[in-house]
């Protein structure tokens, strides 16, 4: 059994997906920086100097200032703007493994295609195309030989 786990686990695939998987982890970790550092606060500001991350409803019905208050206090808050920052991570990322599998489609050979059978011949009196099997030019009325 050890030796079929061992197998199964030094496959090519299974190497490759736990690659992924890590690269992946660390790739979202950049998507979310560029989101949360670079994206947002520009959107915000644009908006009127609001901070996605810090947007909440209070659910504990006492007052809190801020998201990191009501979550000192332990109240219950809906955190739509970290919400909505990850939408927009999600996106992103999104959009760009699209752009890398475009990428790698364009890239992968295409098969080369295969010739067509012809299925005209040349009349080699008056030079008109024929189909393959006339035996008579229907155009001058030669006889034509067989293939």
């Amino acid at each position: 059994m050890l030796k079929e786990f061992k197998e199964f686990a030094m496959k090519g695939n299974v190497l490759d997906m736990a690659i992924g998987i890590i690269i992946g982890a660390a790739f979202g970790k950049i998507i979310s920086s560029l989101v949360g550092d670079v994206i947002m606060p520009p959107i915000g500001l644009l908006l009127g100097k609001i901070d996605f991350s810090t947007l909440f409803i209070n659910l504990s019905g006492q007052p809190y200032a801020s998201l990191a208050q009501a979550k000192t206090a332990g109240a219950a808050t809906i955190n739509y703007g970290t919400f909505i920052n990850t939408v927009i991570d999600f996106v992103i990322v999104a959009f760009v493994i699209f752009l890398l599998i475009r990428q790698v489609n364009k890239l992968k050979r295409q098969p080369e295609p295969v010739p067509a059978v012809p299925t005209t011949k040349e009349c080699p009196y008056c030079l008109s195309a024929v189909p393959i099997k006339a035996i008579r030019c229907p155009y001058c009325t030669s006889e034509l030989k067989t293939a």
